[in-house]
């Protein structure tokens, strides 16, 4: 039985656009979830899926030229975060709300020791002294694993491994102990035994604050192993969403099913070949009227190529957007009834 968590963060038709000379853009298109208090929701999909904007597009970090519907909703505590004033978000933004960035080489200033550019947070929201912040930031990197953390406050990222710099990265995040942290491709470029190392300190940090987080990720290895919920999105539209062990045991949307297929096997696989999604992501400005996994999706009808499918309920634990689904429940409902 699933877990239910109060609801910390709701996104409501949040729809983000990029006007073009050849037409509109839209890397998030109308989605719609929530994310509750000390509860872990994966984010998942390609590259190009619309997971980064989502994010991005909460922290108050998006391009100018990324522009938002009138109806679109990021509600934070009962206020919506996309119709906040720059100074408003800035006392959220690092101190309520954290984010763990992809590449934590290119995140860290190469120019500042990390003792300095863990404490300038806690300085700024909290204003006070580095001397008084230095305690914490001593205690954040005992926390996150850094041995003999009171020597490395003078250390550059350049002396550190990708592991290390990761775990900077999380201390960082945390350092003014904030209710919601998105990590974004936490585990990139990291070898499986740091992956390992990096998913524990965040899992004993989740256990130890009950704090909210929303993982973007491509990989289901992660997912498996962190997340309560997940959500799936393709060509910026989320396609299904349930419980992290009803969509591994079940998936609806052939979209779903292709990405779990492609996750290799380790026992009783005899196929010569990795299984791969059929296809290409489509054009953002030539999306089709139906649904967006028409070209790529071996049971698509015409009814598909037409007419966008909306997210329906599987039960009480998933949904999925797909018209296949929904004429199976149909005619399930029909013989049963």
């Amino acid at each position: 039985m699933r877990e239910t968590f109060e609801p910390i963060l709701e996104v409501k038709n949040l729809y983000s656009y990029i006007p073009t000379r050849k037409g509109e853009i839209t890397p998030v298109n109308n989605i719609s979830f929530s994310i509750g208090k000390g509860e872990n929701v994966a984010l998942v999909g390609e590259s190009g899926s619309g997971k980064s904007v989502t994010a991005l597009s909460i922290m108050g970090l998006n391009a100018p030229s990324i522009k938002y519907s009138k109806d679109s909703m990021i509600n934070y505590k009962g206020e919506n975060l996309l119709k906040m004033k720059k100074r408003q978000l800035k006392k959220i933004r690092g101190n309520e709300i954290s984010m763990i960035f992809q590449d934590p080489m290119s995140s860290l200033n190469p120019l500042h020791p990390i003792g300095k550019q863990i404490a300038e947070s806690i300085q700024i929201h909290q204003g006070v002294s580095y001397k008084t912040a230095k305690k914490t930031v001593i205690n954040l990197l005992s926390k996150v694993g850094i041995p003999d953390p009171e020597s490395r406050l003078l250390d550059y990222p350049h002396q550190l491994s990708g592991g290390m710099r990761q775990r900077i990265m999380i201390a960082i995040a945390l350092a003014c102990n904030p209710s919601l942290l998105i990590a974004d491709e936490p585990t990139t470029a990291l070898d499986v035994t740091i992956q390992a190392q990096i998913l524990n300190v965040m899992r004993q940090l989740q256990k130890e604050t009950n704090i909210s987080i929303l993982m973007i990720t491509h990989d289901l290895g992660v997912v498996a192993e962190m997340a309560d919920r997940v959500l799936v999105m393709y060509c910026g539209e989320i396609v299904e969403e349930g419980d992290v062990y009803s969509l591994f045991q079940n998936p609806q949307h052939p979209y779903t099913k292709g990405l779990l297929e492609s996750v290799p096997k380790l026992r009783g696989v005899s196929e010569k070949y990795l299984h791969t999604i059929p296809g290409a992501v489509p054009n953002p400005l030539e999306l089709p009227a139906g649904c967006n996994f028409y070209t790529r999706c071996s049971s698509a009808t015409e009814k598909c190529l037409h007419h966008p499918p909306k997210l329906t309920k599987i039960g009480t634990k998933s949904q999925a957007a797909c018209w296949n689904m929904v004429e199976q429940q149909t005619e399930e409902v029909t013989v049963h009834a």
